[in-house]
């Protein structure tokens, strides 16, 4: 058998022994590389920590979102139910008023005020009711994360 029919059959040349060697000592070098950044651990540990802080934004973002939309909902559900409360209950003074017939004008006067001043101050029943939404969308979230 001569050279040829010898390298065919598996047996390397010298040239495709270099080419081995060298690529051999590229991936030596591409791991000794590596090992410093693995056996790093600060940068580890501030690499994982900018990854959970992102995490915590991102979740963060989501609760101030679901915050807003739950009190745009309030907002929008309550004026109109509240407003109709408010109207029949002062409805109901104005009627028991009248039916009293002994009830002073000043005090008819003072329900009325009562229920104006209702009125107006929607804002507190809001401001409560978004509150409370926000409250129980955090325990629920960190009930979650447990």
């Amino acid at each position: 058998m001569n050279d040829e029919a010898q390298n065919t059959i598996g047996t390397p040349t010298p040239e495709e022994l270099r080419e081995q060697v060298e690529l051999t000592r590229d991936e030596l070098g591409q791991t000794v590389e590596a090992l410093p950044a693995k056996a790093d651990v600060k940068t580890q540990v501030k690499e994982k920590t900018a990854a959970v802080k992102e995490q915590a934004a991102a979740v963060s973002a989501q609760i101030r979102e679901k915050t807003t939309q739950a009190a745009q909902l309030v907002k929008d559900k309550t004026p109109g139910a509240g407003q109709e409360k408010t109207s029949q209950a002062a409805a109901q003074v104005r009627e028991t008023a009248a039916q009293a017939k002994r009830t002073p004008d000043h005090l008819q006067e003072k329900a009325h005020q009562a229920a104006t001043a209702a009125r107006a101050n929607r804002t507190p029943l809001i401001a409560g009711g978004a509150a409370l939404i926000t409250f129980l969308l955090i325990r629920r979230s960190r009930g979650r994360n447990r």
